[in-house]
């Protein structure tokens, strides 16, 4: 590492040890005091996202998780549910339709870029790494953007509680962490039903107004199941962009000799980008449970088991890949596991991309010797789960 800021992602928090360049003793672990297993190596996490029958994605019945919280949650939701509610919006993220907002994202990210007050200070969480993803994603939906910083104030109180998740206690408290956890964004799910409400009485062309109008089975989605999708939108529509972005600038000031390749080549931020999602995965973790015995690893894990996947161990994984701890733009092949593999594959990776590869090129192109500023370091994202920052002071 030259740049001392940009060494501040990978010391942050003693979960993410293998940001440091540590390694677990074992790929597949029982942690006694948090009541589940975790998941470090590449290939044991590729097999919990590729044999769904054995691994689900319904972690929620583990816990005392209330009904309303689960209809339409896209991310809980096993076959056959899963695929129906997702075939409802996979026309809005084909790559074709999604290459067709290239222009529209271009603009935006040269409005934003165009209103720093201060062009040789620039903040880049706040200037355009949270507003440009914010602002796509609510154009599709139909939400009004100029709401952005509602978005934002309903994420970080989400957010804000940091602690490990644990089995271990007493099923009283975990029902009243989750009652916390919900009444921390029930005046996002209010914000929703009224968005919701205003498409049944003036429906649109937007995804909003399809999801309204959207029959499942013959039936109409509940308020819930589309609160709870859209909800799920919005919160993965940005926050992975905003996280992918501040990382890749981070990772490219860390490395300079990878930064002079961007500089020289704008093709090369492809890679730039490929290779961050690997080297810093934003979403740093996901749950499974088991549905029967199965060996992992090496170990025998029982029915009924929740499964900590840590995707950010196993895009370290130097069984997979050359030399991990190494920020290398030209990596090929990179079968990163960033966005998910399987049938839970990241609806909105093709989007994700495109507005950082489009963001990227525009930033560098106006402001070619951008770099982190050492009087005012990064602020990290405290979430165990996450991988990024919250604030990314640069100089240009």
């Amino acid at each position: 590492m030259t740049s001392m800021t940009g060494t501040m992602i990978w010391e942050h928090n003693e979960k993410h040890f293998w940001l440091r360049g540590e390694r677990p003793e074992r790929m597949v672990s029982f942690d006694e005091s948090l009541g589940y297993w975790n998941v470090y190596g590449y290939p044991e996490a590729l097999r919990t996202m590729t044999e769904p029958a054995t691994f689900s994605n319904n972690t929620a019945r583990m816990t005392p998780t209330p009904p309303e919280l689960l209809a339409g949650n896209l991310v809980q939701m096993d076959a056959p549910e899963h695929l129906k509610l997702r075939n409802l919006v996979t026309h809005a993220f084909t790559q074709k339709t999604v290459m067709d907002l290239a222009p529209r994202i271009r603009g935006l990210a040269t409005e934003l870029i165009d209103a720093i007050e201060d062009p040789t200070r620039i903040e880049l969480v706040d200037d355009l790494a949270y507003p440009l993803p914010v602002i796509v994603i609510c154009e599709l939906l139909g939400i009004p953007a100029a709401d952005r910083d509602l978005f934002r104030g309903w994420v970080e109180a989400m957010l804000e509680k940091t602690k490990a998740f644990t089995l271990t206690k007493p099923e009283e408290e975990l029902a009243q962490d989750i009652q916390e956890y919900m009444e921390r964004f029930q005046p996002f799910r209010d914000y929703l039903h009224a968005c919701a409400e205003e498409r049944r009485r003036r429906p649109r062309e937007d995804l909003l107004s399809g999801l309204v109008a959207a029959e499942l089975d013959g039936n109409r989605l509940s308020d819930n199941e589309i609160v709870n999708f859209v909800r799920f939108l919005l919160l993965a529509g940005h926050i992975t962009t905003s996280l992918l972005l501040g990382n890749t600038v981070l990772a490219l000031d860390a490395f300079p000799e990878q930064a002079r390749l961007v500089r020289e080549n704008p093709d090369a931020i492809s890679g730039a980008i490929e290779e961050s999602l690997r080297f810093l995965s934003p979403f740093a973790s996901m749950g499974r449970v088991t549905t029967s015995e199965v060996e992992l690893g090496g170990e025998k894990i029982g029915k009924d088991q929740l499964l900590i996947v840590w995707i950010a161990a196993a895009n370290r994984d130097a069984r997979q890949f050359t030399d991990p701890d190494t920020f290398d733009l030209t990596r090929s092949p990179n079968p990163h596991i960033a966005f998910g593999r399987g049938a839970h594959f990241c609806l909105g990776a093709p989007l994700a991309k495109l507005e950082s590869r489009i963001a990227l090129s525009v930033l560098y192109k106006r402001f070619p010797k951008l770099r982190t500023d050492p009087g005012r370091p990064p602020v990290v994202m405290e979430s165990p789960n996450m991988t990024g920052v919250g604030k990314l002071p640069l100089i240009a």
